[in-house]
């Protein structure tokens, strides 16, 4: 029974770590850049976009396909930025357990 009692708190300790380490990433922003940094986007720790910075030689409107490409490189940047940071952190927390795959952080 020991051995049982003693999982439960290791459990318990592990669930209290990770909702912890999500409290601090939703504090988090990451920003993803493309273009050579002529376009830039800054993302929340759970995944929303915060902001964009438009480099102004992009306003030309003949230019408007690139700049929207460039914005979505951008984004995803960001985001393999944001799991990269998360997944992380999660090692941290779980001590290098590997977790079933599929078992992600819920956003």
């Amino acid at each position: 029974m020991k051995n049982i009692a003693g999982l439960m708190k290791q459990a318990a300790q592990m669930q209290k770590k990770m909702e912890e380490m999500q409290v601090a990433l939703e504090s988090t922003t990451h920003e993803g850049v493309a273009g050579a940094g002529m376009v830039a986007v800054t993302l929340s720790g759970k995944g929303e976009l915060r902001a964009v910075r438009i480099d102004p030689k992009l306003a030309d409107p003949n230019e408007m396909e690139l700049l929207q490409d460039l914005l979505v490189a951008a984004h995803a940047d960001a985001r393999r930025k944001l799991e990269a940071a998360a997944s992380e952190e999660m090692q941290k927390v779980t001590g290098g357990l590997n977790l079933p795959a599929g078992m992600k952080l819920p956003f």
